[in-house]
Formats: C-alpha cells, structure tokens, sequence
C-alpha cells in the first residue's frame, strides 16, 4: 500500500529518530532499516530521506559525521542527539494517543468505560 505523501512526510521524522535511537547509520543503511522493521510498509526513498534528515540535523536533533570505510569510501553516518532522544519520547507519546484514539473511532479495541 502506497501512502499520501503528506501521511508519510508526518510520520517520517519520528521514524528516523526511533530507528537511530538505536545507533549510528549512513542514508541508505537507514533507509533499509526502516523498510525491514515496517515489514516493507514504510518506504522512504531518497527524495524524501536526505531532506529529511538535513533538516533533523539543522534542529539539532540528529547529529551527521563523515566516516571513511575500510574500502575508503566516506560515508556520512547520523546519530541521535540528546535533544532527539527527547523529542522522540514526545512524539512517541502523541502517536501512542493517536493510535489509542483511532482504534476507539474504528473499533479495532475495546471502548473505555
């Protein structure tokens, strides 16, 4: 299933941040996690990703640091910053809400009391 851009363009930056809360990543390596841990659902492709985590770092919320591999090719990995981690546990804690709201509207859980 292929989102709206504007679904995914909301959803994407805490997705990137959960994703290197769990440690340091290069663009595609990342771009692949998020695929995997989705189960193929999300997708983020280039266009939408490099942006994406320009403007993560340029809200110091991800840290970019170029890195020379054993075969010599530099490669800019990104971590999250303590100022990510931070808002990471907001935003996780939004879409907890939002999921526990939208499961009440479409009744995929038990009504509350």
């Amino acid at each position: 299933m292929r989102f709206e851009s504007q679904l995914l363009k909301g959803i994407a930056p805490v997705v990137v941040l959960e994703i290197l809360s769990r440690g340091p990543m290069y663009g595609y390596q990342l771009s692949q996690a998020i695929q995997e841990r989705s189960r193929d659902i999300l997708t983020l492709g280039r266009s939408t990703l490099y942006p994406l985590l320009y403007n993560l770092e340029a809200k110091g919320l991800i840290k970019g640091k170029w890195q020379t591999t054993d075969s010599g090719r530099k490669r800019r990995y990104y971590s999250i910053t303590s100022r990510g981690k931070l808002e990471l546990a907001r935003q996780k804690a939004q879409l907890e809400e939002l999921a526990r709201g939208l499961n009440y509207v479409f009744g995929f859980g038990p009504m509350p009391a």
